[in-house]
């Protein structure tokens, strides 16, 4: 049994390296590639001599003629004769080293030829591939550089926008501040005048010249040679302080006239809404009471 495996492991090797002569070194004899003609002789020996190995082992193979195995045992031998093959082929397959088809110059430089020519094929397949690909990556860059390109343009146009919108919005608060403080300037206006309007009727009212009192009648009367000024009424000297403080507030002082009538000057000091001068009793301002 033994030997018939070892005959089996040979002629497995021999029909290997007949088909390895055939597939790698038929295709390099008959290329165009030109070979010596004593290289090819060689290869063909050493294929019949090989041939001749083979032929040998299914000689020896046929005389040793299969084994009558009992009934019995016959399904459990052919399982361990298939298991004995598999390791056979297993360890064979493990100790298998790369084999030298040939030694002759002429053959390994006709496949060290064929081989480059491979290896020069699929470069010259990866190299175009390679190209094609910069070539999109190419196209594709510059599709986005000139998007880049419009996306800033469409910024730079933003930008101007932007700065453009800023400027109206600062020269509209501007003018609507204006606006607002105009018309706040006006309220205040009409405010004021309807304020010294009233203030005048209920001085007119109630503190009128001297000669329109009801009473002077029961009085004693001013002869008129005596009334050389015209005396002003209270709303008048009022008003004059009133401007005299709002345009000069560095001067408020205004200097007490003939036509100021006494009565009403010392009302006036009486309850605080005016104050002499410190060093000129004949000078009066009105309060701040703004301040």
């Amino acid at each position: 049994m033994d030997k018939q495996d070892e005959l089996l492991k040979e002629a497995e090797k021999l029909a290997k390296r007949m088909s390895s002569y055939q597939h790698d070194l038929a295709p390099a004899i008959t290329s165009n590639i030109v070979c010596s003609a004593d290289a090819r002789e060689e290869l063909l020996d050493e294929c019949e001599e090989i041939w001749r190995q083979m032929e040998e082992c299914q000689s020896k193979l046929t005389l040793l003629g299969t084994e009558i195995l009992p009934e019995s045992d016959a399904q459990l031998s052919l399982l361990m004769m298939r298991v004995k093959a598999l390791t056979a082929e297993y360890n064979q397959w493990q100790k298998r080293s790369p084999e030298i088809i040939s030694t002759n110059p002429d053959v390994l430089v006709t496949l060290g030829k064929e081989e480059l020519q491979k290896v020069d094929h699929d470069l010259e397949m990866v190299l175009s591939t390679v190209q094609s690909k910069t070539r999109k990556l190419k196209e594709d860059m510059k599709r986005e550089q000139q998007w880049l390109d419009e996306q800033q343009q469409l910024v730079d146009a933003l930008d101007v926008t932007h700065e453009e919108m800023k400027n109206q919005v600062v020269q509209f608060s501007e003018k609507r501040a204006f606006q607002e403080l105009k018309s706040k300037m006006m309220k205040i206006r009409a405010y004021k005048e309807e304020l010294l309007s009233a203030l005048g009727e209920f001085l007119e009212e109630h503190f009128p010249l001297p000669e329109e009192d009801e009473n002077a009648k029961k009085k004693k009367k001013i002869p008129v040679e005596e009334r050389t000024v015209q005396l002003v009424t209270l709303h008048e000297i009022l008003e004059r302080l009133i401007n005299k403080l709002m345009n000069t507030p560095h001067e408020p002082y205004l200097t007490i006239s003939d036509s100021f009538w006494p009565p009403y000057v010392e009302l006036l000091l009486r309850y605080g809404i005016a104050l002499r001068h410190p060093e000129d009793p004949n000078r009066i301002r009105l309060e701040a009471f703004h301040q």
